[in-house]
C-alpha cells in the first residue's frame, strides 16, 4: 500500500486538505472566509474580473483563472500525447470501447440531471439548467486511486478507467471552451493565442530540427534547448493566456494551444507513470517541474472553492449527485455494452461487462473538475453553492464503488511491483 499512499500524497492530499479547511472555515466564520476568497489584490488591473469599466484582480481570480491554467495544461498534455503519439492510449481499436463508454458517461449524467430538473418544475429547471455539465466530469486522480483499490493495480479495468477519464477530460475542456465563456466573445483575440503557439513552434521547435536535418549532433536544437529551455514557451503561454482572457473564453484554458508546440517524446508511458520521469523531452521535463507548484495551486483551489455552508444544500446538490451516481454508471454500462457486444469492438481481456457498472461508480467522483465547472456555470450565490456541495458529496461514490465491487464479485488483481 506504500505506493498507493505515495500516489495519494503526491496528487491529492493538498487538495483534500484545502477543501476540508474551506468547509470548516465557511461553516464557522463565513464572513471572514468570503472576505478572504474575494480579497482584492489589484484594482484597475490589466487582468481580472471585468466590471464597471475596469478589471479587478482578486485572489479567487488569480487561482481559478490564472494558476489553474497550469493544471489544465498538464491534463491537456496527457490528452495530447494519448491522441497523437503512435502508441497513444486513445488511438486505434483499443480505445474504441472506452471512448464509447466516455460518451455514455457524459450523456447519462446530462440526461439524469436535466430530466430530474424538469420533473421538479420549470422554476427549478430554469434555475439549474446551466449546470448540466457539472456531473459529466471525472476527477482523474481520485478515480484512478479508487479504481486501484476496487480492482487492484493489475486489473485491466484500471487502464480502461484511465482511458475513459482522459477522454472525459478532453471532452470537458471542449465543453468549457464552447459552453462556458467567461465574458462577451471577442474571437479575434484568439489570433494572439494561436499565433503565439504557431510562432513558438516554428521558431524554436520546427526550424532548429529542420536546420539539423542529417546532422546527428543536432547543434541548433541542442543550442535552443540548452540556452533557451522553456522560456520561449512560457512567453508564448502568457500571450496565449491573455488572448483567451480577452476573447471571452475561460482563461484557465489559455495554455492549451501552446502545449502541442512544445517538443515531446515519441512515446508516453501513461498518466501518473513513474517511468515518465525518465523521459527528458522538454514537454515531460516541464510537466514534472510543474508538479509541485500545481499541488500548491490545487490546495488553494480547494480552499477557495470548497467553502460552502451546509445550509446551502438544495436541489442542485441532489441533481449533481444523481447525475454522477445514477447517470454515470448507467450511461457507461449502456454505451460500453453497445460498443462491446452489438458493435463487436470488445472489451479488454480479463474484464466483464458487469465491471462497467463498477467503473461507472468510480468515474462518478467528480470533485475537482465538477467544482470548477460549478464555479463557472453559476454566478456566486445559493445555486452555485448547492451545486458545489453536490461536487463535494461525489466523494461518496468511492464508498459506493467499493460496495459495488464486493456485491458484483470483482476479481481483484494485484501487481506485486505496484504495491
Amino acid at each position: 500500500m506504500y505506493r498507493v499512499w505515495n500516489f495519494l500524497t503526491n496528487y491529492s492530499l493538498l487538495l483534500i486538505i484545502g477543501a476540508v479547511l474551506a468547509l470548516i472555515w465557511a461553516n464557522t466564520n463565513p464572513d471572514t472566509y468570503h472576505h478572504f476568497v474575494e480579497f482584492v489584490i489589484w484594482d484597475h488591473a490589466p487582468i481580472g474580473h471585468y466590471h464597471d469599466g475596469h478589471r479587478t484582480l482578486t485572489l479567487h481570480y488569480l487561482v481559478n483563472d490564472v494558476f489553474m491554467a497550469l493544471f489544465f495544461a498538464i491534463a491537456a498534455k496527457e490528452v495530447w500525447e494519448a491522441v497523437v503519439l503512435e502508441d497513444g492510449s486513445l488511438r486505434g481499436k483499443k480505445a474504441a470501447t472506452p471512448l464509447f463508454a466516455t460518451a455514455g458517461g457524459m450523456f447519462g449524467p446530462i440526461g439524469v440531471y436535466l430530466g430530474l430538473a424538469l420533473f421538479l418544475g420549470s422554476d427549478t429547471y430554469n434555475a439549474v439548467a446551466n449546470g448540466w455539465a457539472i456531473p459529466t466530469a471525472t476527477d482523474i486522480a481520485f478515480s484512478y486511486l479508487v479504481g486501484r483499490i476496487v480492482f487492484g493495480a493489475g486489473h485491466p479495468a484500471v487502464r480502461f478507467l484511465l482511458l475513459l477519464a482522459i477522454a472525459d477530460d478532453a471532452a470537458g475542456l471542449i465543453i468549457l471552451a464552447i459552453f462556458y465563456p467567461s465574458g462577451d466573445l471577442a474571437p479575434i483575440w484568439l489570433l494572439a493565442s494561436f499565433g503565439a503557439a504557431a510562432g513558438v513552434f516554428i521558431l524554436f521547435n520546427w526550424l532548429p530540427r529542420k536546420l539539423d536535418a542529417g546532422n546527428e549532433l543536432r547543434p541548433n536544437s541542442t543550442w535552443v534547448r540548452k540556452n533557451l529551455h522553456f522560456v520561449p514557451y512560457a512567453i508564448a503561454g502568457c500571450i496565449s493566456w491573455y488572448g483567451f482572457m480577452r476573447s471571452g473564453l475561460h482563461p484557465a484554458l489559455g495554455l492549451l494551444p501552446v502545449v502541442p508546440a512544445i517538443p515531446h517524446a515519441d512515446r508516453a508511458f501513461g498518466f501518473f507513470s513513474d517511468a515518465e520521469s525518465h523521459l527528458h523531452d522538454l514537454l515531460n521535463v516541464m510537466e514534472h517541474a510543474l508538479k509541485h507548484p500545481v499541488e500548491v495551486v490545487l490546495f488553494f483551489f480547494g480552499l477557495l472553492n470548497a467553502g460552502v455552508e451546509f445550509s446551502a444544500i438544495g436541489d442542485a446538490t441532489w441533481l449533481v449527485l444523481a447525475g454522477l451516481i445514477i447517470g454515470k454508471p448507467v450511461g457507461i454500462l449502456l454505451f460500453g455494452w453497445v460498443a462491446a457486444v452489438p458493435l463487436r469492438l470488445g472489451i479488454p481481456q480479463g474484464m466483464r461487462i458487469i465491471d462497467l457498472v463498477v467503473i461507472g461508480f468510480v468515474a462518478a467522483i467528480g470533485f475537482t473538475v465538477s467544482l470548477f465547472v460549478a464555479s463557472v456555470a453559476f454566478d456566486a450565490g445559493p445555486v452555485q453553492d448547492a451545486a458545489k456541495m453536490g461536487a463535494l458529496f461525489s466523494f461518496g461514490a468511492a464508498i459506493i464503488s467499493i460496495v459495488a465491487g464486493k456485491l458484483l464479485r470483482v476479481n481483484k488483481i494485484e501487481l506485486q511491483a505496484a504495491e
